[in-house]
């Protein structure tokens, strides 16, 4: 940054429930943007960083580190005055009077899922960048990509949920009393967050399947010692920069037909396949989950108030069915690991600052492929 520049002020907003309450549509969230390690870092590249006063207590860092790594305490009112604001999901409607033209708000905002809030930006006249829609193909993005970061962290926490909900060992048990068999564990959707799921639940003793309808995961579910499980009905959906394609009314028919016959011989189930914004994919309905023996536990990472993957899920809560299935609406998981989701965050975010100011100032340059891919230009269109 230039000297003579004013720097460039970054705003943290306390996110969790809390003494005025939460400033997010999150309910729940426990995670803050910045942490004091990587805010330091920025003060000490010439950002001012103002944190909203108990913004990371629910993550277990308190207002002394991020005093001690350079940055400002204030209440709410001071950290919307930011040029920035650094979120985890988009600030709730009420706070749109308190932001100002071309204030630049960054995080998972996932606007297609909150038109209240998004309205409510663009009234303000403020810039969302949303880093949903990160495009994970350009190599420079990587160090950005808040999605794949979240869905590391959910899809490790899945598996120990779903441990922890299972009746039985997840491993085989030898003991004086007899022999356990392991759990017998499918994961529907190996991206990030599967793989990690398929990982963990491989580490506590379970036998895993894999499932993806994009053929290339194979070899990396094979690699982690789990089985691929290929439907002969299903097509391949394997769709650009390596992302599973939007599947037509016959083809989700067709899946869902054949994993029902699959899915019920499982003890736990963990589904991953989630779409920020939009509904996500039916992968387990109704009746399959009453196919299911009495004590599964079915982990539904889609959950959210938009459906979720599993007919009878409900977001953040346990459901039990008349079968005896346990039903895990888990679409925030990544918020229970607060501590080290927040850390991989708030490196997401600094990179993306480092992205949108130059030479000491913002400069949201519409030539940049970053920039150009996470700017909503929805708030354009409602503000015309």
């Amino acid at each position: 940054m230039t000297p003579d520049a004013p720097p460039v002020s970054v705003g943290v907003l306390r996110e969790h429930d809390g003494a005025g309450g939460p400033a997010s549509s999150g309910a729940g969230e426990r995670r803050v943007a910045l942490v004091p390690e990587v805010a330091g870092r920025l003060v000490r590249e010439g950002f001012a960083v103002v944190v909203e006063r108990g913004a990371g207590s629910a993550a277990f860092f308190p207002d002394a580190a991020y005093e001690a790594a350079g940055a400002v305490l204030g209440d709410r009112s001071v950290v919307l005055a930011a040029d920035v604001l650094a979120c985890l999901r988009v600030p709730d409607a009420g706070l749109s009077p308190s932001l100002h033209p071309g204030q630049v708000v960054v995080g998972l905002l996932a606007l297609g899922g909150h038109a209240e809030e998004a309205h409510a930006l663009a009234a303000a006249g403020a810039v969302a960048l949303d880093l949903a829609l990160l495009p994970r193909t350009l190599s420079r993005a990587q160090a950005m990509d808040a999605l794949t970061s979240q869905a590391s962290v959910a899809g490790y926490r899945a598996a120990i949920v779903a441990a922890e909900s299972f009746g039985r060992f997840f491993p085989m048990m030898i003991t004086a009393a007899g022999t356990a068999k392991p759990a017998q564990v499918l994961v529907l959707g190996t991206g990030v967050a599967g793989l990690q799921a398929i990982g963990t639940a491989r580490r506590l003793g379970a036998q895993v399947t894999g499932y993806d309808i994009r053929p290339s995961s194979a070899d990396e579910v094979r690699s982690l010692g789990a089985t691929f499980l290929r439907l002969t009905s299903a097509p391949e959906g394997a769709g650009e920069g390596g992302y599973a394609r939007e599947l037509t009314e016959d083809e989700r028919a067709a899946q869902q037909a054949e994993l029902a016959g699959h899915v019920a011989r499982f003890d736990v189930v963990i589904t991953t396949a989630q779409v920020p914004g939009r509904r996500p994919p039916v992968l387990v309905t109704a009746e399959t989950v009453a196919a299911m023996r009495p004590g599964s536990v079915v982990v539904d990472l889609g959950a959210s108030a938009l459906g979720g993957n599993v007919e009878g899920s409900v977001p953040d809560e346990r459901v039990v069915t008349p079968g005896g299935v346990t039903l895990l609406g888990a679409g925030n998981l990544a918020s229970e690991l607060p501590t080290a989701a927040s850390s991989a965050y708030a490196r997401n975010v600094a990179a993306v600052l480092r992205a949108v100011v130059r030479d000491g100032r913002l400069d949201l340059d519409a030539d940049d492929d970053v920039i150009r891919a996470i700017r909503v230009p929805a708030l354009e269109e409602v503000r015309a």
